[in-house]
């Protein structure tokens, strides 16, 4: 197992970096924050990301994809950390892509991978149902009637729900909430009468939304997979995004820990640079070491997932709760470092801190993926 990026990837980082600082700096997202944007991201931005081949990166040859990888996209994904870039690359490639891949049928896959490279159709997952991840916990209910099937029920917290015009909906076919036998996924779309999509703020000035299907009905064509049998495909994608935004948190917490350092050496108390108290010498050496052993995890988990490996999903528990808690901490103590300016809205810091909330609970917390990384080790 290799924790560096070869070639190819590098350059893909490095393109990314350059392009997201010239394009999305933080300061494009202050600004959708600031004008309540309707779409929430900028759309000249997501073309020409579309034209630069990021959306393709993860999509076999066979459906006009780049087959490049997990691990260059996640790079994409660390650099879209360091400048809080806003862009509907995880509910429609990762998310929607990924489950289309791995559980649609030729004729589904045929008719939107094509149009999720495009960018001309943006998808979302309606998956969760409560203040914290469970994707067994789902209540959402599909009935078979007169040949079609029928949903009813809510969903929260819908990555990019309010700008998608195709919802991948995770529903329970059979079952009670808990299981994961049961669960069957349908291809949704939002225009479709019965469906409510109501825009949810978030403290990241990001997109979310929350889902409401009242008899909403659809056609057996709009079942992804076999029934009852969504729960495999399901988790397995949600492993690819899970380590996309623990790349995301990595590149964010890089970020906020190099302007501290800045600070720490520009602030001057006592006539001396802060910097050169050793106290703070030595919180910024822990922080350090803890961001190299995330890099170390989120590479392992990025790779673990392009090569199938049969430790993936322990690997994508892993990095995630690290990141989940090194976000908790490094934002913690860069806050503290900072001072008073480093609460005060003007300051960027504060929406790396927001954003970094966000991450921190977005597909499990700490807490869950260390639930489950033990499960899954036989504990």
């Amino acid at each position: 197992m290799s924790l560096l990026l070869n070639e190819e990837q590098r350059l893909l980082s490095d393109t990314a970096a350059e392009f997201l600082t010239a394009r999305s700096p933080v300061s494009a997202l202050r600004r959708l924050r600031d004008t309540d944007d309707p779409l929430g991201h900028d759309p000249r931005l997501w073309r020409e990301v579309v034209e630069l081949g990021w959306t393709a990166a993860v999509m076999p040859e066979a459906h006009g994809g780049l087959d490049f990888g997990y691990k260059g996209l996640g790079a994409v994904f660390e650099q879209s950390g360091r400048r809080l870039s806003a862009l509907p690359l995880l509910a429609s490639v990762v998310l929607a892509g990924g489950l289309l891949l791995e559980a649609g049928s030729e004729e589904q896959r045929a008719r939107w991978l094509p149009r999720i490279i495009d960018g001309s159709t943006l998808f979302a997952l309606a998956l969760e149902e409560g203040g914290r991840h469970d994707p067994a916990a789902v209540r959402l209910s599909a009935r078979r009637e007169a040949g079609d099937w029928v949903l009813d029920g809510e969903k929260c917290f819908v990555i990019d729900g309010h700008v998608a015009q195709q919802l991948l909906v995770v529903a329970r076919s059979s079952g009670r909430p808990g299981e994961t036998a049961g669960l069957s996924l349908f291809l949704v779309d939002a225009a479709l009468p019965g469906v409510q999509v109501q825009r949810t703020h978030m403290v990241d000035s990001r997109n979310a939304a929350r889902v409401r299907l009242e008899g909403v009905r659809v056609g057996p064509q709009a079942l992804v997979g076999r029934a009852d049998e969504g729960f495999g495909p399901l988790d397995a994608v949600l492993d690819c995004a899970r380590c996309c935004l623990a790349a995301e948190s990595l590149g964010l917490l890089r970020e906020a820990f190099e302007r501290t350092l800045g600070y720490l050496k520009e602030r001057v108390q006592f006539d001396r640079p802060i910097g050169s108290f050793q106290a703070l010498q030595h919180r910024a050496a822990r922080l350090y070491v803890e961001l190299e052993l995330l890099q170390s995890c989120v590479m392992a988990s990025l790779e673990a997932i392009d090569d199938q490996a049969s430790d993936r999903a322990q690997l994508a528990s892993l990095a995630k709760a690290r990141a989940g808690e090194l976000c908790a901490k490094l934002l913690n103590e860069a806050v503290q470092m900072h001072g008073g300016i480093g609460v005060t809205d003007e300051f960027d810091l504060g929406l790396f801190l927001k954003r970094g909330r966000v991450l921190q609970q977005s597909l499990g917390d700490a807490v869950f993926h260390r639930e489950r990384y033990a499960r899954l080790k036989g504990f």
